[in-house]
């Protein structure tokens, strides 16, 4: 009897999460299966897989894609039932993924011309719903095309052209299907996308999860709001590391006590050490302040998990590979840890201290928001802060070190116009006092605060709270994400939502130009 090659028969289909290399393929499929639309970007897919990745889906079979689909979690109580597809997708970016909203938005299904009888679209459909029943969302809203609408555009207008759609009278491929996967219909949309065979329109369906359990419903009032301890930090003689400990420990005690989510010190604070190190030449100076670096990492995990608190430990010079770098931490309260390398390196910095540049804008997950930390002359490169923002940050934290007051105010009036120009809170901390024994450390001056938006939603004059300047102190201030999220979607200039892309757009080594593209259901 003969053995069969089973192996031919091995090709299998494979549902998954799609990954940053499948993009490519992805743009590929895009233009086949749209023809007469624009095709996904490169920067467009890569913002959804940075955002919401597990709500972004592809089909394989035999190594090859040949299906996919794109979605975001909304409020849709937030958004006018008539809103077009860049409305609902932030000009196909997903920015406005809200992951507490409680309506799933597909934003496009595709499925290979080849491949379209292997039911690679319904399990597409099913992935979705079982991402919605997982989450517990309320509904799956599409807008979907009217394909063949333009065949019948001079005998009936678009919704009863949907009509008979639904009474089966006629068939259309999207329309179609979305009824036989269980949705149902909303309204009919017009000026919704750019689409020839739709003429513009699209239909607004959903489907609803019977599983889901209802939450206390968010209303427009004040979300529990973020609550930041900025430390106004002295640096002063001290004996040994143990008497920076017990400086840095009365600052976090005082702030817990606050009962703040974050405790933020300034650039550089650990200079401080070099009191009791006797060290003359700068470039040395920073080397063995370096040497502490474990020490440093260890007392503010401690203090984090010990006061239950955020820290945004100012920043440290760490050397790595015989190079020092000027690096801000993130201690979170659940002993975790992430840093931030500053990126742009001042003069003095270069020339005293031998300080080189660090590369790559982080975004970090709290359990009070996303995060970012420009560490001082960072905030005066306005790209750093919108690459940031574009990555989802809704705080950025700048420790800053100045000699003097047109050094703050530079660090100051960038956080502030970052704060409006993005949309986003801003929070400096900087050091104060004098270390006068110690040679190259120059006088310090600071005024630290937090920043928001200029709105009618938040304090007239953009400030929740500074410190009087050159006074060792704390200013504590609330920020509130959903006033921030609501400002971002309808505040009376939105500034991250009307930018040109079409015009303009920027580039990081990683990343290729933007072309405005719309795809949808």
């Amino acid at each position: 009897m003969s053995t069969i090659d089973l192996s031919k028969f091995e090709k299998k289909i494979n549902l998954r999460n799609i990954k940053h290399e499948d993009i490519n393929e992805i743009i590929n499929l895009s233009k086949i299966c749209f023809p007469n639309m624009e095709p996904w970007e490169r920067d467009q897919l890569e913002s959804h897989l940075s955002i919401f990745p597990e709500g972004q889906f592809c089909v394989e079979y035999d190594g090859k894609i040949i299906g996919s689909c794109s979605s975001l979690i909304v409020d849709f109580d937030e958004y006018d039932d008539k809103h077009t597809f860049d409305e609902i997708t932030d000009n196909s970016y997903i920015r406005n993924h809200d992951p507490e909203g409680k309506n799933l938005y597909g934003i496009d299904v595709m499925v290979h011309p080849d491949y379209r009888r292997m039911k690679i679209g319904r399990r597409l459909y099913e992935a979705r719903r079982k991402l919605a029943q997982a989450k517990n969302l309320e509904s799956i809203i599409i807008g979907g095309r009217i394909s063949n609408y333009h065949k019948y555009a001079e005998q009936m207008t678009a919704r009863e052209y949907v009509e008979q759609v639904i009474q089966q009278n006629l068939y259309d491929p999207a329309l179609t299907f979305q009824m036989m996967n269980g949705f149902v219909l909303k309204r009919v949309n017009s000026n919704y996308l750019t689409d020839k065979d739709s003429l513009s329109y699209a239909t607004l369906m959903e489907w609803n999860n019977p599983d889901y359990l209802p939450k206390s419903r968010r209303i427009y009032s004040r979300a529990l709001p973020v609550r930041i301890s900025v430390i106004q930090y002295m640096l002063k003689k001290i004996q040994s590391f143990d008497d920076f400990a017990t400086q840095c420990e009365y600052f976090i005690d005082a702030s817990s006590n606050f009962r703040s989510d974050f405790a933020v010190f300034p650039e550089t604070f650990t200079m401080q050490l070099v009191s009791f190190l006797n060290e003359q030449v700068p470039s040395k100076q920073v080397k063995k302040i370096a040497e502490y670096t474990e020490e440093y990492i260890n007392l503010f995990t401690t203090l984090a998990v010990k006061y239950n608190i955020n820290i945004v430990g100012g920043s440290h010079f760490v050397e790595e590979g015989n190079c020092i770098y000027n690096v801000a931490y993130l201690f979170r309260r659940d002993g975790t840890i992430d840093k931030q390398y500053k990126l742009h390196i001042t003069p003095d910095e270069r020339r005293w201290w031998g300080v080189q540049p660090g590369h790559g804008v982080h975004v970090f997950d709290t359990d009070c928001g996303k995060i970012s930390i420009l560490i001082s002359y960072d905030i005066q490169f306005p790209e750093l802060a919108r690459i940031a923002v574009d990555k989802g940050a809704q705080l950025i934290f700048t420790p800053f070190s100045s000699e003097d007051q047109q050094g703050y105010l530079r660090v100051r009036y960038c956080s502030q116009a970052r704060a409006v120009e993005n949309q986003v809170y801003t929070i400096i901390a900087g050091t104060i006092g004098n270390l006068t024994h110690v040679p190259h450390m120059d006088v310090q001056y600071a005024q630290s605060g937090i920043f928001s938006p200029s709105d009618f939603t938040f304090s007239s004059n953009g400030i929740v709270g500074e410190c009087n300047p050159n006074i060792e102190t704390i200013v504590v201030g609330e920020v509130d994400l959903e006033l921030l999220r609501r400002n971002r979607n309808v505040g009376t200039e939105t500034p991250l939502k009307d930018r040109r892309t079409d015009y303009y757009q920027i580039i990081t080594k990683d990343t290729q130009p933007v072309k405005k593209k719309a795809v949808a259901d």
